[in-house]
């Protein structure tokens, strides 16, 4: 299994995690996102979307979309579990985890911002108050998940780690980059502690991966 990746890209940590969590082995690919290597024809030609990451299969199959794969991880490599039995529970995991994978990182990423600098004449810190509105929108919206909704224990659902235990944990270190006040989330920010005390959610993170820049 080779993982395809870039040690910034969120969606690709929370896949790092996944797989460590299952103790599945993998290989890294890494492209360089500020350098434009996932726009190369080599690697659009694993990836339509010319997004990290992608997760490439010993028979060659192509999983795209961090989502959708590690939901495939779960189906493939059932245990540990990232989702719980019950379905009024899974679907709450999975609302908790779309927070950070659907309502905040697509605001923020990269292309977008680059795209608020160039398209509406913002420098960076301009650009850096428009991702930092959203995260703060987002993970209020999480935290507020966590305290009004049954459910949550040591992690964001019971006291063993899920799927959106591995969203929430990039979108913090990514929101960190952006100053957001995190002070605001005390639940969250509980959670997100237990969570780095794993180690598969440690040396899934940015600064202990192979293509690390400060």
């Amino acid at each position: 299994m080779k993982l395809h990746g870039y040690f910034r890209s969120s969606a690709a940590f929370r896949v790092r995690i996944a797989l460590n969590l299952k103790g599945i082995r993998y290989e890294d690919a890494f492209h360089h996102l500020r350098k434009g290597e996932h726009l190369k024809p080599e690697y659009a030609a694993l990836n339509p979307q010319k997004l990290l990451p992608t997760l490439q299969l010993d028979d060659g199959a192509l999983l795209t979309q961090s989502l959708a794969i590690m939901e495939y991880l779960e189906e493939t490599h059932p245990n540990p579990p990232l989702l719980p039995k019950n379905p009024v529970d899974r679907a709450r995991v999975r609302a908790l985890a779309m927070i950070p994978a659907c309502e905040i990182h697509p605001l923020q990423n990269l292309r977008v911002l680059k795209h608020v600098r160039e398209t509406y004449g913002q420098d960076e810190a301009g650009s850096f108050a428009w991702a930092r509105h959203w995260n703060e929108v987002g993970l209020q919206a999480y935290e507020d998940m966590l305290t009004w909704t049954a459910g949550t224990g040591r992690y964001s659902h019971g006291d063993t780690p899920t799927l959106a235990d591995t969203c929430l944990v990039p979108q913090v270190i990514g929101a960190k980059r952006f100053s957001v006040d995190l002070s605001r989330y005390p639940t969250l920010m509980k959670i997100f502690e237990a969570c780095m005390k794993l180690e598969a959610f440690d040396k899934a993170q940015p600064s202990k991966q192979a293509d690390f820049e400060p």
